[in-house]
């Protein structure tokens, strides 16, 4: 009778070293996350004086570009406008904005650890890493989604507030479609890869 094979592989030092060093960086990246969102409520908590990075379309400005600082027409595509006050949905639009961002980067690095640390110990194709990959793909997704959107409200809200709703900045595509297609790509790729290996293994594993 054939003896059980083990399903572990033993990695290189320079791969480990490699595997640690993502997993140094993927927690820098989770602080960073969390910090910046958290930065960004805290300067908007008394909706006073808020900050709010605007993208405009076929919206013509003047810029002291010319001769001695002469005004020269430009086309602007964004800026940074400072509300003296939102509205409290676009407000609130910008806490989940926020939010949303720092947990879906934090989730995603969290669930990419839990795969390095698996490999680390020598697993590579399995079903739960199957599944963390094709959550990872999916949370990213989410907020690849999820975070322009509350994005673009903020931003209405502000333009609406300083116009007294007068102003229309016209249509303009806060969601990144290319961006939401390669992740989708992405994703759907390395979930295959990984359900095709696990699968391969298994098979190859049965036939020892």
């Amino acid at each position: 009778m054939a003896s059980p094979q083990s399903t572990s592989r033993t990695l290189s030092r320079g791969d480990t070293w490699n595997f640690l060093l993502f997993i140094v960086a993927g927690v820098a990246i989770a602080a960073w996350a969390v910090i910046r969102s958290i930065g960004n409520i805290v300067a908007a908590v008394g909706n006073r004086d808020v900050r709010v990075p605007i993208e405009f379309l076929d919206t013509v400005a003047q810029a002291p570009v010319g001769p001695d600082g002469a005004a020269v027409p430009v086309e602007l595509t964004g800026a940074v406008v400072t509300a003296p006050s939102l509205p409290i949905a676009s407000l609130w639009a910008l806490f989940l904005g926020e939010g949303l961002f720092a947990a879906t980067v934090v989730t995603v690095v969290v669930l990419l650890l839990v795969l390095c640390v698996g490999i680390l110990r020598g697993h590579i194709f399995s079903r739960r890493h199957t599944v963390l990959v094709t959550s990872v793909g999916v949370i990213a997704l989410v907020g690849a989604f999820g975070v322009p959107f509350f994005h673009n409200m903020v931003a209405n809200g502000a333009l609406a507030w300083l116009s007294d709703r007068t102003y229309d900045r016209g249509l303009t595509q806060q969601i990144d479609l290319p961006v939401l297609i390669a992740i989708g790509f992405v994703a759907g790729l390395s979930s295959t890869v990984f359900a095709v290996g696990d699968r391969l293994q298994r098979d190859t594993e049965g036939l020892v």
